[in-house]
């Protein structure tokens, strides 16, 4: 296809989500889809469910609800995701958990990120359709949600009359503008069509902690602007402050609060008015609304400080905390590796055996059990029944018995990084046209020696388990050698049923079996 040609379809695109009308023409729209006003919360939840929900193991205890948006991209953490959805679906209903702040707490490399940043790009991706579209005030730093524009007492009648809910007020610049610039015409105020861009500061957020000393609360409610405030004389001039801090932008969006509760104390303090009075406090201005969904996410150790620093309390009591664990499925573990070994330019003249991911994804999930306390169920055991797979009398109650006696499990042990990048150091050594289970295996082992968060004793653990990964291997190998062993197995299998079954009929009937080379009878072996 000519560059041309694809550039020129893009252009179209852009130009197919330019919209600019009045504030009237808006109100047309929204009384014929009141969707568009929609809030945060709900408009986040409608694009998770949009994609598509499907549910495994129906029926069965261990039923599981998978949501599309997530799958392509995350393995194994079904009921984190799950639980996630669920704060979703409430806060769509507007009920009080949207006033909370979601944290999402688990061990590195365990999908944190890979969620919110789930949820970014599937925000720019859903405003660009016609479900997902939204529109603001033109000219808002903080792309205003036009019905504040209605007047308070008016918004009772509009609901009655249109079923359209109206929550929020004008932020300070649009109050500016429709006194002074439109003359207080509200129809006439011009709106446009708004197309969320992290990388454009539209709708999304985002706010990484540094040095507190360098790093200033302006990040996040905005600044004076200097360049203004000599023509229009005061600082509480809305002209005189630039609104464009990461709360402001984030409006009707998501702000993302990268590992919050290493921020300094300031910052989190401007969380207490904008979580529980979706509310931002700046300047010398008065509160200024904002609808926006707070994301966080951070690791156990410094959940668990945050939580016995009695100074956090007002801020506990505003957080909604999902635990977001490590993957104990193997078959989910090898998708996590093919996938991002996919995602890489990884040499595409070494060959990866049969089962080397497996083994690899083994040993991480085994890093991940904690012992039963079971007598008849041992770490193998358990890997295996957590993957679906049939072991002795085991059923799917037990699989959920087994996980109720170890709330821990999951939070800790080896991450896909590691092992993703040990399989990566072992892919570029010179000379190597294959890599196989065993090559996996002791490049995991070497690498023990240089990650720093592995102690003595889960390294003497580790190289257990890796012992008994290779013992289960080589049961892996000798069952594949067999089945290469028996030409044609399928037919011979059948052949061996249909012996079973002559024989256990002579035997019911006390008959005899005549053999086919001899033809001599035979006594029937109905073992």
């Amino acid at each position: 296809m000519d560059i041309a040609e694809l550039l020129e379809r893009h252009r179209q695109e852009r130009e197919r989500l330019r919209w600019e009308g009045t504030f009237r023409d808006y109100f047309e729209l929204v009384t014929q889809n009141p969707k568009i006003a929609r809030l945060a919360h709900a408009r986040i939840c409608d694009m998770i469910l949009a994609a598509g929900v499907e549910k495994i193991n129906e029926g069965q205890p261990n039923e599981i609800t998978r949501y599309k948006f997530f799958s392509k991209e995350l393995f194994g953490i079904d009921e984190a995701i799950e639980k996630i959805v669920e704060y979703f679906k409430s806060a769509a209903q507007r009920l009080e958990v949207r006033k909370r702040i979601l944290l999402l707490m688990g061990p590195v490399g365990g999908g944190k990120s890979t969620i919110v940043t789930l949820l970014k790009r599937g925000l720019e991706q859903y405003t660009r359709t016609d479900e997902g579209a939204l529109y603001g005030i033109k000219g808002c730093p903080m792309h205003e949600e036009p019905l504040h524009l209605i007047p308070h007492d008016l918004r009772p009648e509009i609901e009655r009359h249109y079923g359209i809910y109206i929550e929020g007020d004008l932020c300070p610049r649009c109050q500016y503008n429709l006194e002074h610039v439109y003359h207080g015409r509200h129809e006439d105020v011009l709106v446009e069509r708004i197309v969320f861009s992290e990388k454009e500061r539209i709708g999304i957020g985002t706010f990484s902690p540094s040095d507190p000393k360098s790093q200033d609360i302006t990040e996040l409610t905005g600044s004076v602007d200097l360049a203004a405030i000599g023509e229009v004389g005061v600082e509480s001039d809305p002209r005189a402050y630039r609104f464009d801090g990461e709360l402001n932008i984030a409006n009707r969006g998501i702000m993302e609060f990268i590992e919050m509760l290493k921020c300094d104390e300031k910052f989190l303090y401007s969380l207490l008015t904008l979580s529980q009075e979706q509310s931002i406090k700046t300047g010398r201005f008065a509160m200024i609304y904002a609808d926006e969904v707070i994301i966080s996410h951070t690791n156990e150790n410094e959940y668990n400080a945050f939580v016995a620093n009695k100074k956090n309390e007002a801020l506990q009591d505003r957080i909604i905390v999902i635990r977001v664990p490590y993957n104990l499925r193997v078959s989910d573990e090898e998708k996590i590796y093919k996938k991002l070994l996919d995602q890489s330019e990884a040499p595409k003249h070494v060959h990866i055996a049969p089962y080397t991911l497996r083994v690899a994804a083994m040993f991480a999930v085994l890093t991940r059990l904690q012992p039963s306390k079971r007598q008849n169920i041992d770490l193998i055991k358990k890997m295996k029944l957590y993957d679906g797979q049939d072991v002795d009398d085991f059923k799917a109650k037990d699989v959920k018995e087994l996980r109720e006696e170890a709330e821990r499990e999951g939070m800790e042990g080896i991450s896909p990084r590691y092992i993703i990048n040990r399989l990566s150091s072992a892919l570029v050594r010179d000379g190597l046209t294959c890599l196989t289970p065993i090559d996996a295996l002791r490049a995991i082992r070497d690498g023990f020696d240089q990650h720093t968060g592995i102690s003595p004793e889960d390294r003497e653990r580790y190289l257990n388990l890796i012992a008994m990964v290779r013992k289960e291997y080589d049961e892996l190998a000798k069952n594949e050698v067999q089945r290469a062993f028996v030409y044609s197995f399928e037919e011979m299998a059948r052949t061996l049923c249909d012996k079973y079954l002559d024989n256990v009929e002579a035997y019911c009937n006390k008959e005899k079996l005549k053999d086919p080379i001899t033809e001599e009878d035979d006594e029937p072996d109905e073992k």
